[in-house]
């Protein structure tokens, strides 16, 4: 971890978000502990290479640090902000974006067993991360040392981590999603819908049958899955991306609700409100005095 953290430090030498060469791969650097954050944790692995996070769900909290890495298996709103910080020990870590075909097509070639009946599907888990997965992760971070070589070395790096994330205790939630016709991979289905027409009026029953589930198990499967209903990660997606139109584009309240979705204003405001604590001019404005560089992603990218 600690040259993990090294080669991370080199890359990312300012406070904030940076992506990299390697277009799945993100660097991330914190100089304080910062306030809970609304963002939506895409599918993919983050590592903490020095320092800790803390990342909310709806219904429970996980902590994370170094030697412990975090798996992501379907798109999700949480609060997420990091614990452990300073100026003289930054918080240093990486987001890896993964592939889910790549996941189904590896675990079909390998004959991997699908997830035992026991093996609840969460789509936040943390397991401690072992020497091999590591090594690979460095090799990964080191292929920006060597531009040239990179982007035929890279998607192979990346095949091994792969593989040692199905292969290991990370191994049972992806296979969830490998699992052809699975719950999970319905859910996952239906909620890459939503990310993609959140601003569309939503039928619950339409999204099911899109899902292939009556409208009953598949409003079971949702919630126990992302810990909501369909409706409320609507709500959540149309709010955040609300929230980014207003701190990246300066488009006012009045403006922003109904290009994601709102037909009333007054709605609006008011869910706004009870998501963020504060209505859109006050919440943006206490942002922007927190820093720009702490503002959350957009839903359309992997977020940290």
């Amino acid at each position: 971890m600690s040259a993990l953290a090294q080669a991370i430090d080199a890359f990312a030498h300012t406070e904030g978000d940076h992506a990299t060469a390697i277009p799945s791969l993100t660097f991330h650097r914190r100089q304080s502990p910062t306030e809970p954050l609304h963002c939506v944790y895409g599918f993919g692995l983050g590592v903490v290479a020095q320092g800790a996070k803390q990342v909310t769900l709806v219904d429970r909290v996980v902590d994370y640090g170094p030697s412990q890495c975090l798996l992501a298996t379907i798109d999700l709103p949480v609060l997420s902000r990091v614990t452990q910080a300073s100026m003289q020990q930054p918080f240093l870590g990486l987001m890896l974006a993964l592939d889910a075909h790549s996941i189904v097509q590896l675990a079909t070639e390998m004959q991997l067993l699908g997830p035992g009946k026991d093996s609840a599907c969460l789509p936040v888990t943390v397991q401690k991360m072992d020497s091999a997965l590591s090594d690979a992760l460095m090799r990964l971070v080191n292929l920006l040392n060597e531009p040239a070589l990179a982007p035929r070395l890279a998607p192979l790096v990346q095949q091994e981590i792969t593989i040692r994330l199905l292969t290991g205790p990370h191994g049972p939630q992806l296979l969830h999603l490998a699992a052809v016709g699975s719950p999970s991979q319905k859910i996952a289905r239906a909620v890459a819908w939503l990310k993609q027409n959140y601003t569309q009026p939503m039928q619950a029953d339409e999204l099911a049958a899109r899902a292939g589930m009556s409208s009953s198990t598949f409003r079971h499967h949702f919630r126990a899955i992302t810990g909501m209903s369909p409706l409320q990660y609507q709500k959540q997606l149309r709010l955040q991306q609300a929230r980014q139109l207003m701190l990246n584009q300066n488009l006012d309240a009045g403006h922003v609700g109904g290009l994601v979705g709102y037909e009333s204003a007054s709605q609006f405001n008011r869910e706004y409100s009870r998501l963020f604590g504060a209505p859109p001019q006050r919440d943006i404005k206490r942002m922007r005095v927190m820093t720009g560089e702490l503002s959350q992603p957009e839903i359309s990218a992997p977020a940290q």
